[in-house]
């Protein structure tokens, strides 16, 4: 039975199908953080074009945590207004939407941050400038700074929360070895490490309730020598649901030459689902549903995924970007595979432009 276009939950949250659109940073918001009329176009876009659930760009949870110009944020109360204009353009539509919150650490630039935090002070060439470690006094205003934004995102009316631990970010240095040296309850084995996406966690979950439907997205392993291994990727998946989640996004950590997050050229069914194994083994330790993200392209692949359980939900990307009607398309048989080139050519070149395919169309076959 094909199951892509039935009907399922995560938590409390009922979706009409099983496709995600996977958090993709738009630069959309303008250079204070409120979203703009362009945002807003691109999500009802999304949602007539018939994807199960938007979760948005990762939006910053303290001015600190800025990952690139044009970032939406969700850090003050006067953010909630136009999040809240946002999420009513997309329910008014019929769509269903969720908020993605992070924290860039030592990946934060743009105007105003002069400096970078993380866990440690580090060096790598996974980092273009030196982070400051974070006293415990940040690292506390940090945390509370995730709830925030969590009750902020349940005010505005999103219909669920997505704590963005993957991709090297915040929560994710906290995990990895390679970015967190720290000595003290913060660092050390993997228990110490994970202290920090515990405590928010349980700071999110506080504020928004027990009922309310929060996902995380994790990056379950680095690809590079000395950083989060996938066992230790696993162990992280197991207590996911005794943190308070009702659903886990798998992906990457720091990328390198083991692992690339986001792979050019996925032009074969052989190529696409490259986080599969990530899913197969996830499922052992865990009951959760699992969304999946990482080079999909083709219905055929999808439902295979989705008969054969290795996953719950099929998360999207680029295949977005180049035509977000393309759940549509899938559904009604137009396309049975997309016609995104996977050449990386979304992002925005001038500040504003905002993401926008750029690729020449390649016709399926």
């Amino acid at each position: 039975m094909e199951k892509l276009f039935t009907s399922s939950k995560i938590g409390t949250l009922e979706l009409p199908n099983r496709l995600i659109r996977s958090a993709t940073a738009e630069s959309m918001a303008d250079v204070n953080g409120h979203p703009t009329e362009k945002l807003t176009a691109l999500y009802q876009q999304l949602t007539r074009g018939g994807v199960g659930l938007i979760i948005t760009g990762h939006m910053n949870v303290h001015p600190s945590g800025r990952a690139h110009p044009n970032m939406t944020g969700i850090y003050h109360d006067d953010h909630i207004p136009g999040l809240s204009k946002l999420v009513d353009a997309v329910h008014r539509s019929g769509g269903k939407v969720a908020v993605q919150i992070n924290h860039a650490g030592m990946h934060a630039r743009g105007e105003g941050i002069d400096e970078t935090i993380a866990p440690s002070k580090v060096l790598g060439d996974f980092v273009k400038n030196t982070p400051r470690e974070m006293t415990i006094e940040e690292i506390d205003l940090i945390i509370d700074s995730f709830a925030q934004a969590a009750q902020r995102a349940k005010e505005s009316g999103f219909d669920a929360v997505q704590v963005h631990a993957a991709h090297s970010y915040l929560v994710g240095q906290f995990l990895s070895p390679l970015s967190n040296k720290r000595e003290d309850i913060w660092g050390g084995d993997l228990n110490n490490r994970m202290r920090f996406l515990r405590e928010v966690s349980a700071a999110v979950r506080e504020q928004v309730g027990p009922d309310y439907p929060l996902l995380i997205k994790l990056g379950m392993m680095d690809g590079r020598e000395d950083g989060l291994t996938l066992d230790e990727g696993l162990r992280v998946v197991a207590v996911l649901e005794e943190m308070g989640y009702d659903g886990i996004e798998l992906s990457g950590g720091f990328g390198g030459k083991k692992l690339s997050n986001v792979r050019k050229g996925v032009r074969k069914e052989s190529e696409e689902a490259y986080f599969l194994e990530f899913a197969k083994k996830a499922k052992q330790v865990t009951n959760l549903p699992i969304l999946l993200v990482g080079g999909f392209r083709s219905r055929s692949v999808m439902e295979s995924v989705l008969a054969n359980g290795e996953a719950d939900f099929i998360s999207l990307c680029r295949p977005l970007i180049n035509d977000p009607d393309f759940p549509n398309k899938l559904r009604s048989g137009e396309l049975s595979r997309s016609e995104c080139l996977s050449a990386n050519n979304c992002w925005a070149e001038e500040p504003g432009d905002g993401i926008a395919c750029k690729c020449p169309i390649e016709k399926v076959k």
